[in-house]
């Protein structure tokens, strides 16, 4: 979770009417940011981050805990940046088998160099215009874990309340929504399109040239990065891992689309919308007057 919302906690408590202010600033831009990860539109994120906050005004002052402030926001934002959209849209799921590489692709990845792409370069401004295209080109249904998960850093179980999801779920979408930047990154720095969808065969030849020793460990990437796996599973995947390079390479490419997408900054300006920031501090200390003289 976002030190933030901690911070904007503590700056309610002491009721000062800068401090109320400095508060709903750090709130609004975690809206804002959040809303331009997700949908890439400036103006709508604003809108969102605008609405979101007149809701939650009348109820900030009993929202106390950091963890219930964040998932009571993120899932208005969420619910308010999804209004309209297409369900089709946001259902399409996408096969585990279509995100794991075969043979050929392995082959290229022992071939990379790792320094073609130094961290140094993950803050250039190109590089994060490249990560957030592709962000914005995964499935929503993936994009808003990944955002929540890997941008926001929220846990799996905040993630579940939030999308109304089982954490195992969350979890899955995780996995592939990671898989999936990997994908669309490697796409954009290449220059090659979108791939239109495999057809059964193709993905049954695909996944014939595939490493068998391999399958059980791209499938289980997520929860081996993120320490989720049992003692046991975690140490026959390090076993295998320890012992094939083209495993090496494929977690090294992976881990290099995490950590960009981590990295990137999206923070609107600290003047985003002040006028609205002040209007919304007098509404805030109104009903907060209002509460305490009932």
């Amino acid at each position: 979770m976002r030190k933030d919302f901690e911070a904007a906690i503590r700056l309610l408590r002491t009721g000062e009417s800068a401090d109320a202010e400095r508060a709903l600033a750090l709130l609004q831009g975690t809206l804002v940011s959040f809303g331009i990860k997700l949908c890439g539109q400036r103006e709508d994120a604003e809108d969102t981050a605008q609405d979101v906050l007149m809701k939650v005004l009348p109820h900030l002052e009993n929202l106390k805990d950091p963890q219930a402030l964040s998932t009571w926001l993120y899932t208005a934002a969420k619910n308010r940046c999804w209004e309209g959209r297409r369900r089709a849209t946001y259902r399409n799921a996408v096969a585990l088998e279509d995100l794991l590489p075969d043979r050929a692709e392995l082959q290229a990845l022992l071939l990379t160099d790792p320094g073609a792409n130094p961290e140094q370069q993950l803050l250039r401004r190109e590089d994060q215009g490249m990560v957030h295209r592709a962000v914005l080109a995964l499935p929503p249904m993936y994009r808003l874990v990944l955002v929540l998960h890997d941008m926001e850093e929220l846990d799996t179980e905040t993630v579940a309340k939030i999308l109304g999801l089982q954490p195992g779920t969350v979890r899955v979408r995780l996995h592939r929504a990671r898989l999936l930047l990997r994908q669309a990154m490697s796409r954009l720095l290449e220059g090659r399109p979108q791939p239109k969808a495999r057809q059964t065969k193709t993905r049954q030849t695909k996944a014939q040239s595939r490493p068998k020793d391999c399958l059980e460990i791209f499938g289980n990437l997520s929860e081996y990065l993120d320490g989720r796996m049992p003692a046991e599973g975690c140490d026959r995947m390090r076993q295998h891992i320890e012992g094939c390079p083209s495993c090496v390479a494929f977690i090294q490419d992976l881990k290099r689309a995490i950590d960009r997408c981590r990295a990137l900054d999206v923070c609107p300006d600290r003047e985003t919308q002040p006028m609205l920031r002040r209007l919304l501090t007098q509404e805030y200390l109104r009903l907060k007057n209002s509460s305490a003289n009932l």
